[in-house]
């Protein structure tokens, strides 16, 4: 059976609007849009850089917790209500992504508060976990030596 399971962060947006930040299915883990608060204080910094460090932050604790890196992110969508906050956010952008390359995409858009700058949205994909016996697993199945 494929694993399906939500990860919390604790923010009270999760309650208030019911939704997790991110859900493991599977291989894949499907990170929620998500912002530069603080969830432990719910506190957001008025610079978009720092916000977008906090969204890598709160990105990274979620796909730690489904077992996987941002090496492991295959797409990424960046949401911004003024196209001119991007550039600043891309040395940032490029420490967690630069060598990992995932597909990406950034839209303008409204966000829910207007103390948000930026939101960030990732897709990745758990890596295989090896087994006792020295197969991969992947998902529900074994991979067999055969099949690499």
């Amino acid at each position: 059976m494929t694993e399906r399971r939500a990860i919390l962060s604790g923010s009270t947006f999760e309650e208030q609007i019911g939704y997790a930040r991110a859900v493991v299915d599977g291989d894949w883990v499907h990170v929620s849009g998500t912002t530069g608060f603080d969830y432990t204080a719910m506190t957001i910094s008025d610079d978009v850089v720092e916000q977008a460090e906090q969204c890598l932050r709160n990105i990274g604790a979620a796909l730690t917790e489904a077992k996987c890196t941002f090496a492991d992110v295959v797409r990424v969508r960046y949401l911004l209500p003024d196209r001119a906050d991007f550039e600043p956010c891309w040395p940032v952008l490029r420490r967690y992504f630069g060598e990992v390359r995932p597909a990406a995409t950034m839209l303008m858009c409204g966000l829910s508060d207007p103390r948000m700058k930026i939101e960030i949205e990732v897709y990745a994909r758990r890596p295989r976990q090896p087994d006792s016996s020295g197969d991969q697993l992947q998902g529900n199945g074994v991979v067999n030596e055969a099949d690499r």
